[in-house]
């Protein structure tokens, strides 16, 4: 019996042994693989950094990821059956509260104006005004007020294309990282950048850019945890998974109603007795009508709206549904439900590199960004690398004759293009971007959450803008303060 207590008295000793260990181990005090100190591994260049809660960038929402039923809800009246219901998972992500307007849009072309003076940067990122140019309508007043009059400050920026879109999530990603840096006293702030000595977040952390020291001597690491991922476009996935706003419509893992549109039900009016009849977004109700009677006007926007107009979905996004389409980073496929992976579904994987020198060292162009090399492109087949591309035992890539006609063939003949006159050809190809959500110019339809439509990612519209989004770094959840 004693013999007993006393391998059980060793058997208690050594599990809290373990766990005083693995707590320990947990603090970051000692490695648990090696049982060095972390501190004095940092004569060796290691760093133990503690764990730190993403901070949500300015204008974002969080976004918490899961699963959910992607694509068609209702009758695909178009009869494109391009978005065929499929379950996948978005991972947590971040979400602009609302559309980018044409107060943020002017900013970044002020920026532009001054840092690059002798460029033409500013006139390549300007909106195309003329978007709102029509034969047989009288919207001059738009051209020339929209995206500069102080009345419409508030409204969502368009006549943005899908490239012009993606310059100014990087630009914003810079400024941001930049401010964090100024406000944290690891840099100054220097109004007298130009050219191609700017900052930006690839030249920081590489060493390329010095800037105006703050009163931090440190240099800041990705490892640090300071600085914020990049501002993006959503994905197709997640724009519509944070469109649905389903954590509003689940009782535990059960899902007690898919939503049609943003909102509880499938009513496009308001049903609460204060605002009761009222337009739950901005569109087009009927033919010839855009806003309603006079006196009483059903969603109180001629064309674009405020975009704090109408009320949030269940994640705090506004506008979801109406007032303008938004870009997502996707190419348009018809069948992309079909063949993308059902986690983080996106069709548009174009992988890069930095060019570097001899030295190893970053190769920067005239304006401080970055030189990349496409080293693969999954727009269109399973094996991305567009060296190695093969059908049939053929390089794709390369221009080849047809065996039956004798016409050259590329990726694009996987669609119809032809410049021959009469020559019916397909929109569709390494350049069509998908946008979504329905706009103050369109019918009820097109604000389902899941209809899709495309556009050439050079072209802009009156009725397309973007919101940004940000990649979730760590757990899912966001901790509890």
């Amino acid at each position: 019996m004693r013999q007993l207590s006393f391998w059980f008295m060793l058997l208690m000793i050594s599990l809290i042994g373990c766990q005083s260990q693995s707590v320990q181990n947990r603090s970051g005090q000692s490695s648990r693989t090696i049982g060095w100190n972390v501190n004095d591994m940092e004569v060796f260049g290691f760093e133990d950094p503690e764990y730190i809660e993403q901070e949500t960038g300015p204008g974002l929402v969080f976004v918490q990821g899961g699963t959910f039923i992607m694509g068609r809800i209702d009758e695909d009246v178009m009869g494109d059956w391009d978005n065929i219901p499929r379950r996948v998972t978005v991972a947590s992500f971040y979400m602009d509260e609302t559309e980018v307007t044409n107060y943020d849009y002017r900013q970044y072309l002020a920026w532009l104006g001054t840092v690059y003076p002798n460029s033409d940067k500013k006139e390549q990122a300007t909106p195309d005004t003329l978007v709102w140019r029509s034969p047989l309508a009288y919207n001059e007043p738009y051209v020339n007020n929209y995206l500069r009059h102080p009345s419409y400050s508030n409204y969502p920026v368009v006549g943005v294309s899908w490239e012009q879109a993606n310059d100014y999530c990087n630009w914003r990603t810079d400024r941001v990282n930049e401010y964090l840096l100024i406000e944290n006293g690891y840099l100054s702030l220097d109004s007298t950048q130009q050219g191609s000595d700017v900052f930006t977040t690839e030249a920081y952390l590489s060493g390329d850019y010095e800037g105006v020291p703050g009163e931090q001597e440190e240099k800041i690491r990705w490892e640090n945890g300071l600085l914020l991922p990049n501002y993006r476009l959503p994905t197709e996935a997640e724009w519509e998974y944070a469109a649905l706003g389903l954590i509003g419509e689940s009782d535990g893992e059960l899902l007690t109603e898919r939503r049609m549109y943003p909102w509880d039900g499938s009513y496009l009016r308001q049903e609460s007795q204060d605002k009761k009849g009222q337009m739950k977004a901005n569109f087009v109700r009927g033919r010839g009508d855009y806003m309603g009677m006079a006196g009483a006007l059903n969603d109180g926007a001629d064309i674009t709206a405020d975009v704090f107009s109408f009320s949030p979905n269940d994640y705090g996004l506004y506008n979801m549904a109406g007032n303008v389409n938004e870009w997502v980073a996707d190419v348009y496929r018809p069948l992309s439900p079909m063949n993308v992976e059902e986690f983080q579904p996106y069709r548009g994987n174009v992988i890069t590199e930095y060019q570097r020198d001899n030295d190893g060292s970053i190769i920067f162009d005239e304006f401080g960004q970055p030189v990349i090399d496409t080293i693969a492109d999954y727009r269109n087949f399973v094996d991305g690398d567009y060296r190695t591309v093969t059908i049939d035992g053929n390089d794709w890539t390369t221009v080849r004759p047809d065996e039956e006609s004798g016409n050259e063939q590329t990726t694009n003949s996987m669609y119809v293009q032809s410049d021959n006159p009469g020559v019916i050809s397909s929109r569709i190809t390494d350049r069509s971007r998908v946008y979504k959500g329905g706009s103050w110019s369109d019918r009820a339809y097109w604000l389902n959450p899941g209809s899709r439509r495309y556009l050439d990612q050079k072209e802009a519209k009156a009725d397309i803008g973007f919101r940004c989004a940000m990649t979730r770094l760590g757990p899912p959840k966001v901790a509890k303060k």
